[in-house]
């Protein structure tokens, strides 16, 4: 058992069936990977460098039944220049391609990834965007379930039609409502990028370093323990309520560099308890788009 890792929020039915929510442990995947109901998605990707990296990965060895999911293909939207790096696709969008994927309403989809679990969590959190509710990342991801023993296979899954719909779920914020927003003591923006590129240091990505002005940092990496697997949920409450301070985790919203890593962020306050914060999709990347927009550096 991971003493060391997060609970696996589960959440029982009424039927007797156990919904995850937030994460799922390989042992727990292991004896689903088979089952109808059950849909697998790898999310590894290789970032900016190489965005074909992870189809690659997903060739050479998967977790049996798992489809690939892209991130620039599938769970992004048409850049325009001024919508950030990885802006959300439309609901319809979204829904269409989960419907080609064999998704229903009944589905639990459960998605894993090989880099700390920042592009499942993207998938996890654009499920409950559409309002399903039985979603999961694999704790640890694909390190942890060869860790426990488990194969992988090169077979690619055979083709199904799912019949999930988009329903009420979670919700965004766009980049006026920071920008209303600045200066207010009663909300609190966190940003999950690294702390060197909060300062404005070593930007890669992004033409403009720097931070939103009032942001507090909270690098997603330190969501995670040693062995790679989220901390426990009462360790990552006291560390989020500790960034938070006097602002409910309702009143917060998460960012990062294109609305990716922030996701990762979000889900270790849903694992903590704290719920209802907001994702802002567009990031700092929407934000330098617009070079009207304030910016700060080094300091919060």
């Amino acid at each position: 058992m991971n003493t060391c890792g997060a609970s696996s929020g589960r959440i029982s039915r009424t039927d007797s069936l156990t919904v995850y929510s937030t994460l799922i442990g390989a042992r727990d995947l292991a004896p689903h990977v088979a089952d109808a109901g059950w849909s697998i998605f790898d999310c590894r990707h290789g970032g900016a460098s190489d965005v074909e990296a992870g189809a690659r990965a997903y060739a050479e060895g998967h977790i049996p039944g798992a489809r690939f999911a892209h991130l620039d293909r599938n769970l992004a939207g048409v850049k325009t220049g001024g919508n950030g790096r990885h802006p959300l696709p439309t609901r319809d969008e979204f829904v269409g391609w989960l419907r080609s994927e064999g998704v229903s309403d009944a589905s639990q989809v459960v998605a894993y990834d090989a880099q700390g679990g920042i592009y499942a969590a993207r998938l996890w959190w654009m499920l409950r965007w559409i309002g399903h509710e039985a979603v999961a990342v694999l704790d640890g991801g694909i390190a942890a379930w060869t860790r426990e023993g488990n194969s992988l296979t090169q077979d690619t899954p055979g083709a199904r039609t799912g019949n999930i719909v988009a329903r009420a779920g979670v919700t965004s914020v766009d980049a006026a409502f920071v920008e209303s927003h600045l200066g207010s003591r009663e909300w609190k923006l966190v940003d999950a990028r690294s702390p060197d590129r909060f300062r404005g240091e070593n930007e890669t990505l992004d033409p403009v370093g720097g931070h939103i002005p009032g942001a507090v940092n909270r690098y997603y990496i330190d969501n995670l323990a040693a062995d790679g697997r989220f901390k426990n949920a009462a360790v990552l409450r006291q560390e989020w309520l500790e960034v938070l301070g006097d602002v409910h985790a309702a009143d917060s919203v998460q960012q990062c560099g294109s609305g990716v890593t922030a996701a990762h962020n979000l889900l270790a306050l849903e694992v903590a308890g704290l719920k209802g914060s907001r994702l802002y999709p567009g990031s700092w990347s929407e934000w330098v788009a617009d070079p009207a927009r304030p910016i700060a550096t080094n300091g919060p």
